[in-house]
């Protein structure tokens, strides 16, 4: 059973990815999971025959989303390193997709939340891995 001590050194760790800026980073993150959960499990499931390599994106984007929020609320050094990785990986899906949107737009008959960069979505899809990386980086 784990003293006090190491209890609250490990709930410390893991606050410090969730407090100030990484809250709203949190917070940013659940809105992002809640949109790309709830246009992919639609799109899956009602039209996947029209356009199933949009959907099927939009829900590796909500995966990613997923991992990341829950990541960033667990808090501690190895869920940080994993955010960091996934953020990474998540601006590769971000920036491939939106190029792919913009130079084939053909190859894709409805969008992803990744398309076009995520226009979307406000931007918000370029922007929050950027400054998930810079947060997680600092910490």
């Amino acid at each position: 059973m784990p003293d006090a001590e190491t209890t609250t050194a490990t709930d410390a760790g893991r606050k410090r990815l969730a407090s100030g800026p990484g809250l709203l980073l949190v917070w940013l993150y659940g809105v992002m999971v809640v949109g790309a959960v709830s246009r992919s499990a639609f799109q899956i499931s009602t039209e996947f025959d029209r356009a199933p390599l949009a959907y099927s994106l939009s829900a590796v984007a909500a995966l990613a989303y997923a991992f990341i929020t829950y990541s960033l609320v667990r808090g501690g050094e190895a869920a940080r390193r994993a955010a960091l990785v996934c953020c990474a990986a998540e601006l590769a899906g971000v920036l491939a997709v939106g190029t792919w949107t913009v130079l084939r737009p053909e190859s894709f008959p409805d969008t992803t939340v990744w398309s076009q960069f995520g226009l979307g979505y406000l931007f918000i899809p370029v922007i929050l891995p950027i400054t998930g990386m810079l947060w997680l980086r600092k910490r």
